[in-house]
């Protein structure tokens, strides 16, 4: 099943971006002075929704799809997971985007690295759920 076979490859995509995200880039980022690391994470976030949302959003219809196409409740199972990114971002992460994006890198500080820290410990949690996502499509792919 084709649609299938893409929606795995777009939630290992998105897996593999939030897991670079979140075991090598945001270390670094913890690694730089304040101000530098505001004006990193805004740069980085700017880039980084470009690349994960079209891929949450793209494995999420091609998961729907091939569960259409198969009534294999996995590609459900795993299209509710990858899309669960979307409220869990907008709930959870955007709120904390939103204080760092109005913080001037001059006035960066420790809020502003307490932010950016709870924003590492959040995002986490989309590497995790793109973990699950892939996991499941790859089961349903197998069956």
């Amino acid at each position: 099943m084709f649609a299938g076979q893409l929606a795995l490859i777009a939630a290992a995509m998105f897996a593999g971006a939030a897991i670079y995200i979140s075991v090598a880039e945001q270390p670094a980022r913890l690694e730089l002075g304040d101000g530098a690391q505001l004006i990193e994470w805004k740069s980085s976030y700017t880039r980084g929704l470009l690349m994960q949302a079209p891929l949450a959003l793209t494995g999420s219809v091609l998961g729907l799809l091939a569960w259409g196409q198969s009534e294999d409740w996995f590609w459900l199972l795993g299209t509710l997971v990858l899309v669960a990114n979307w409220p869990y971002t907008l709930f959870a992460i955007v709120p904390t985007n939103n204080q760092l994006k109005a913080i001037d890198p001059g006035h960066a500080g420790s809020r502003s690295r307490a932010l950016i820290e709870d924003w590492g410990r959040s995002h986490a949690i989309r590497s995790a759920l793109g973990i699950a996502a892939t996991l499941i499509f790859l089961c349903a792919s197998m069956s």
